[in-house]
């Protein structure tokens, strides 16, 4: 194994002990107990989620505690993982930097169609613009779908066409054929986009017709300067375990304002080395360039301290009467209390929506949780972030997981709106703008997890009446048909 690994420890890369480690890190000093608690911790795999759920809990309403678990968190985690480059020895993270190998070089492919100067949205079939698709958000914050940030935001890009022309900056999308990124919305709006993902042929087919087919520019990285048009497919992309500082060297020579977005994903535990890479190229330009930018995507199925009106939303849920009220006492009865658990304690103002999916695995949530805290201490140090709380997503990765997508096509009963990943990435593309317009009138700090909730469209995990965990299991029951569909 080369590139971005994890630690050998008495010989073997152990990634429950690198999380269980990087837990304990972050919550060390903070919350001694529950950082010996992490470290003992003999199940990981199976009981990870209290873990991480406590390390939200501490900086509920400490702004300097959530600030030094994720400031410690990456510390662990930048202590934890290593690199092995081509002498095959292992060494710190920062060697990966230092090792360029064969350099990176720029090719650019213009589109052809006309910008797009309206922001619309598809939407069940159809694409929502102007009145119709102020109506939509006005109808998701109504039932709990979407935060009413999420609505000011998007009507705010509404009222300013304008802001879809991000021609003024270049917009870095790594994982550039991810399924919730914003490379072909910033495309289609007339922008430019630096284009980065692995060097596998049949991707960059897909995302180069994408950008002939759009109005703005993509510039891609290739190791290859003579590399013909017909073949750019074939020699474009760059694998960020391997070629960290080659992409690192790369994009710092881009010139202009550079937003770095992180959309990348892949599955087990190599998600966390890629993580780990991404986190490192970020820490390497934001240390070159004060005025980078930074875009995040937050997955839902993770645990969010959440706004006391969305308690008071969920309450009210609980207490009316429906086929789901009719049900709930004798299916917990018959579970012994685990299923449809109300999701909030009585009177709790101030609390914690945990919608951790444990079959996702703590490599996925580990991850997730790298981002939000890169998120929260780039915004602490200065730098325009952009954080949003992505939707329910009916992406490949959630759909080839049958629990999963058999969860999400139940989800509609019991209040939770999943939506088709056009929807997704447009929507989370115009919050993205939104961001990048409005930081320099921004209010001072706050709460990271304030931060977090403000524009958060989780699709209704946060205001529905049941413990998300506890209806899970009876959503994939009922939605099996739908899934097999």
């Amino acid at each position: 194994m080369t590139g971005v690994v994890f630690p050998q420890t008495e010989g073997r890369r152990s990634t429950s002990a690198v999380g269980r480690e990087i837990v304990a890190g972050a919550l060390g000093g903070v919350d001694p107990v529950g950082s010996a608690a992490a470290r003992r911790e003999t199940a990981w795999r199976k009981e990870y989620a209290v873990h991480f759920r406590r390390l939200v809990e501490v900086g509920m309403e400490d702004r300097d505690a959530a600030l030094t678990v994720a400031r410690q968190g990456l510390e662990a985690l930048h202590g934890q993982m290593r690199w092995v480059g081509a002498s095959g020895v292992d060494q710190p993270l920062q060697a990966g930097l230092d090792e360029v190998g064969t350099p990176l070089h720029s090719a650019t492919v213009e589109g052809t169609a006309e910008p797009e100067r309206e922001l619309t949205l598809p939407y069940r079939g159809r694409r929502l613009r102007g009145d119709e698709l102020r109506r939509r958000l006005d109808q998701w914050v109504r039932d709990g779908v979407v935060e009413p940030g999420v609505q000011q935001a998007v009507e705010r890009v509404l009222d300013h066409p304008e802001w879809l022309d991000l021609r003024d900056q270049r917009v870095v999308v790594l994982g550039a054929g991810a399924e919730m990124g914003p490379l072909r919305s910033i495309l289609r709006w007339g922008g430019e986009v630096v284009g980065i993902d692995l060097p596998r042929p049949d991707l960059w087919r897909r995302v180069l017709t994408a950008a002939r087919e759009g109005a703005g520019r993509l510039v891609i990285p290739t190791p290859d300067p003579e590399a013909s048009d017909a073949r750019l497919a074939e020699r474009a992309g760059a694998d960020l375990l391997h070629d960290l500082g080659a992409v690192g060297r790369w994009i710092d020579g881009l010139e202009g304002r550079l937003v770095l977005g992180n959309y990348v994903y892949a599955d087990g535990a190599t998600n966390v080395r890629v993580t780990t890479a991404v986190d490192a190229l970020t820490t390497h330009l934001t240390a070159r360039r004060d005025d980078l930018a930074l875009g995040f995507l937050a997955t839902p199925t993770d645990a969010f301290v959440v706004p006391a009106d969305a308690v008071a939303q969920a309450t009210r849920n609980y207490g009316e009467r429906s086929l789901g009220r009719l049900v709930r006492t004798p299916l917990r009865v018959a579970s012994g209390g685990r299923l449809l658990r109300r999701q909030y304690a009585p009177g709790e103002q101030l609390a914690i929506s945990d919608s951790i999916v444990e079959q996702q695995g703590p490599n996925y949530l580990l991850a997730k949780r790298v981002h939000r805290w890169r998120a929260s201490v780039a915004a602490d140090d200065g730098h325009v972030v952009s954080m949003n709380v992505a939707p329910p997503t009916r992406t490949r990765s959630v759909t080839k997981n049958r629990a999963l997508a058999a969860a999400y096509a139940g989800a509609h009963f019991f209040g939770i709106e999943v939506f088709e990943p056009a929807t997704s990435n447009t929507l989370m593309a115009a919050l993205l703008v939104d961001d990048l317009r409005r930081a320099p009138g921004r209010a001072g700090p706050t709460l990271p997890w304030e931060a977090e909730a403000r524009a958060a469209a989780h699709g209704g995990l946060w205001r529905v009446a049941y413990d998300p965990r506890s209806a899970l299991g009876i959503a994939a029951l009922l939605g099996l048909g739908g899934a097999r569909q």
